[in-house]
């Protein structure tokens, strides 16, 4: 869980964060000195935790204000105070529950009573898309992660990025520049204890609705890593984030085939050359063999230019299958947004590979994708 601690008492503040670390590590712990009125990065806490001597009218209105600000926020209050014109007033502005000072016991059962109600909550039906290179320098790593933050965008849909690159992942490094908590190796070590708060506090949170859980940093760490631990973790993603996006990168070990299995949509990655064209029909090939029927796998053309020698057609031809998208070239904003480590939608909004990713995303969303703006509608919008 998302936890703030509200208290004034140094002492305190420590007891509780102590407690409550050391009653599930998957628990995020952040301390405040007094009430906020809203919380930094737009990111509400599952819960806040108000402890102190004497709970006044003038904090139990912050409370109510801040809870009608954040419907989803429960509050626990810490006192002495237990007089029924105290709880009542406490009840009245949102309180979840009054706790006497120092209740350890009462409060550890009151933070497994939220727990249990936010697993409740909210059952998604996530979908598993699956992006795969046909060939190194395919831009795979770039779609899936840019293409994240796409589907995210507004807020609407949750969407989480796995990298399960094994050897050489860096889908985070796309997006963020933040060391993760831990990866998909340290996260594999536990998966026996995995639960939704422990795979939110592994993952990088790149915007209020799209994380990514980053790969291991060691090579050496792939060896944590077993087909039935990418079971657990799907099963799981799935109930918690409408869209769950997979860098499986190039090699076809037990590992990814089981996330390719998984996969509700795989996407190989392909460029308009002769080397593209030969390991990617090898790729379909592939496929094939493992029984994935056609309308699972959608090719997308990644750096594609109308003036490129092999055209759509051809590959088309080649392949025996559709192009679903093309991925116009635009190398200085791709680079850019890469060197940078910012997903290119925010870095250049208007660039064609952004507008090819938004319409993407609401392809697979199944939307209309916001309207294209002309030079002069983009300069009035500014005015």
């Amino acid at each position: 869980m998302n936890i703030v601690i509200v208290s004034k008492n140094e002492a305190q503040l420590k007891r509780l964060t102590r407690l409550l670390r050391e009653r599930s590590a998957a628990d995020r712990v952040a301390l405040l000195a007094s009430i906020p009125d809203v919380f930094d990065n737009g990111v509400t806490p599952d819960l806040l935790l108000l402890e102190q001597e004497q709970t006044g009218e003038a904090e139990l209105t912050q409370l109510e204000l801040l809870g009608g600000r954040h419907p989803s926020l429960a509050i626990i209050v810490q006192c002495p105070q237990q007089s029924p014109q105290f709880l009542l007033r406490s009840m009245r502005a949102g309180v979840r529950e009054v706790l006497q000072p120092d209740d350890d016991a009462a409060l550890c059962a009151a933070l497994r009573r939220i727990e249990d109600k936010l697993q409740k909550q909210v059952t998604r039906k996530g979908q598993v898309l699956a992006f795969v290179s046909c060939k190194g320098g395919s831009g795979a790593t770039f779609i899936a992660a840019n293409l994240g933050y796409a589907l995210a965008a507004g807020e609407q849909r949750k969407v989480a990025l796995f990298d399960l690159n094994l050897q050489f992942g860096d889908a985070a490094l796309f997006v963020s520049d933040h060391k993760p908590a831990a990866t998909l190796s340290q996260l594999s070590q536990q998966i026996v204890r995995l639960d939704a708060s422990l795979l939110a506090a592994s993952m990088i949170q790149i915007t209020p609705a799209y994380s990514v859980l980053a790969a291991a940093d060691d090579p050496a760490h792939a060896a944590d890593i077993e087909a039935e631990h990418i079971d657990r973790l799907l099963t799981l993603a799935r109930s918690q984030y409408d869209y769950i996006l997979l860098d499986v990168g190039r090699g076809l070990d037990p590992v990814s085939v089981r996330a390719l299995d998984r996969a509700d949509l795989i996407f190989p990655v392909l460029q308009a050359t002769l080397p593209y064209v030969r390991d990617g029909k090898r790729l379909l090939d592939v496929f094939r063999g493992l029984g994935y029927r056609e309308d699972k796998i959608r090719l997308i053309l990644n750096r594609y230019a109308s003036s490129d020698s092999i055209r759509v057609a051809d590959l088309e031809a080649a392949y025996g299958k559709r192009v679903y998208k093309s991925i116009p070239n635009h190398y200085e904003a791709v680079a850019a947004s890469v060197s940078q480590g910012v997903p290119i939608l925010k870095l250049a909004p208007h660039n064609p590979v952004s507008r090819a990713l938004q319409e993407l995303a609401a392809s697979l969303a199944g939307e209309t994708p916001p309207a294209a703006q002309g030079w002069v509608a983009r300069l009035l919008a500014r005015a």
